[in-house]
This record gives C-alpha cells, structure tokens and sequence, in this order.
C-alpha cells in the first residue's frame, strides 16, 4: 500500500460517497475506485459496504481509519519538520467555508498566503456549519469560516469575525414594517425565509422559538443572503437575518432587530491545533485580513 491508497481511503470514509471524494482528492471516479480495491485485495478485506447509497464503513475499514489517518498525519509531519528547519512550508491545507458565506478578507488571507508560501497547496470547501465543525474535529480540514450560536464550539480553538443580534426584514407595506419593536410572538404569525438547519443564524432562531414554545413557520429557506432578502422584498415571507446583512438590502428592506433574541449569531474561524506552521501562518494573514479597516 502507499500514501496515495490510504488518502483515498480516508477521503471515500469521510465523504460516505466515491464521487465527492474524488472531487476532493481531484482525481477521476474510477481512480479512486481502481485504488481503493487494490488496497482492499493487498489487505485482504473489503473496507467499505457498497450496497447503499451512502457509501459506509465495514467493521474492517472503521479499523482501519484512524491507523490510515495516522499515517497520513505522520508524512506529512515529515514535510513540516524539514520545512520549519529550512524555513519553507510545504504541503497541503484544506479551508472550509459555510455555504452562501462570502467574505473577502478570506480570500484576501488565503491569496495573501499563497503569494508567500507558494509550495502550499490550498483546498477550499463548502458545507454547513455542523458538517465542518465535524470535519475539523476529525481533522478532515485544518481551518473552517462557520456561523454558529457560540463564540468557540467545544473541544476547537476559534477567531470570532462577526457577532451580531438577528433581525426580521420585510418590505413597505408589511404590517412589521411600521412596527417600532419585534418579538418572536409577532413574527410567528408570519411566513418565515430564513437559513437552514446546520448554519449559525437558524440555530440561534430555533433554540430562541423552543425557548418560548414557539413554533414558526418556516416557508422557505436559502443558503444566501442575497437569495432570502429577495424572496423577502417580495412578500413572500419575513427574512431572518443578521444586522450586517440586511444592511445591504435598506433599499428594499426594513430591519427590526428582534428584541427577546439576545443570543448573537457568530461567524468565526475554527481550528483544532495551530501546531503546523502552516496552520499557523494562514491563522495569522487571516488575523490582519479580519482586522483590517475597510474604506471610509
């Protein structure tokens, strides 16, 4: 067996799917296929059961795993430890980013890092909050951008960028328009266009309506900002946002911050160990690129 084999294998584990782990490891289908049987047949055992649609673990491959993760940790500390020494950083790290989340001082970060350490090999991906806290608890990604109810998820190290009240936007001619406060109890009467589950903004909603038994209605729900304020301006229903983003739709758009919803929605990078150089380096073009004031 090689590197190579036990890459695929942790990306086919980690996936549950054959065609999103070749995406990942950017190699065709029938290429990760045509590897992971042949690590099956060098090891004598079938590693994952084929016969659903999710691809799972058998009792073989989930002993597998973890020894394959280790071994894959333990090259690429190879690569690390000669680059500390000859002051180069070398390999690969991979980013997470929460879907319908676009922020330019990531990219700004990432750009800025690999015009510095061009020998790094960056991977962006995007999932939801829950799924990428996860992969970074697994080490599956090294550094993920994530909306969450809490400032530092347990067990994580994290860099809060944004923590903002929710607020309900809705369009003139709305009754909430003219209202001069909102509570939960006054949107729970109306549709509501919000995030789905998974993402930082509909956890702190959902938890703030159980807390007071409350039972919205969610009509519809979009990964984007821009996608929920548009359904909004349309009457279709009230969008459920946080302050900074419904700021860019004052054009069409009236805010209320809701008044009994005192949990913020975070955004924040997370991390579970800043021990790679690399790691370390990007937390740090991150740190300026957040910081950094914007135009006045």
């Amino acid at each position: 067996m090689d590197l190579r084999q036990l890459e695929y294998f942790v990306a086919v584990a980690e996936e549950r799917n054959f065609t999103r782990a070749a995406e990942r490891v950017h190699i065709s289908q029938s290429g990760v296929s045509a590897q992971i049987r042949q690590l099956e047949r060098e090891l004598g055992a079938e590693l994952f059961d084929r016969s659903a649609r999710t691809v799972t673990l058998t009792v073989a491959g989930k002993a597998a795993l973890e020894h394959a993760r280790s071994a894959l940790a333990a090259a690429g500390a190879v690569g690390q430890a000669v680059g500390e020494v000859t002051d180069l950083i070398r390999g690969r790290l991979t980013v997470g980013m929460v879907i319908g989340c676009t922020l330019t001082p990531l990219f700004d970060a990432l750009a800025t890092f690999h015009q510095a350490h061009p020998g790094v090999e960056i991977s962006l991906v995007e999932d939801s909050s829950d799924r990428l806290i996860e992969k970074v608890r697994a080490s599956a990604i090294d550094l993920a951008l994530i909306g969450a109810a809490t400032a530092t998820p347990d067990g994580l190290d994290a860099l809060t960028i944004i923590s903002e009240r929710l607020v309900a936007a809705v369009p003139a001619g709305h009754p909430l328009a003219k209202q001069r406060r909102v509570t939960l109890r006054d949107l729970v009467v109306h549709p509501i266009v919000c995030m789905p589950r998974g993402t930082g903004m509909r956890t702190v909603f959902d938890q703030a309506c159980a807390a007071q038994s409350l039972q919205p209605t969610i009509a519809l729900q979009a990964s984007a900002a821009d996608a929920i304020a548009d359904l909004a301006a349309r009457g279709l229903a009230v969008a459920i946002l946080s302050d900074s983003m419904a700021a860019r739709y004052r054009d069409r758009l009236t805010a209320h911050t809701i008044d009994d919803v005192d949990t913020p929605a975070v955004l924040a990078l997370i991390w579970k160990s800043a021990h790679s150089p690399g790691i370390r380096e990007l937390l740090a073009y991150s740190r300026q690129a957040f910081t950094k004031p914007g135009p006045t």
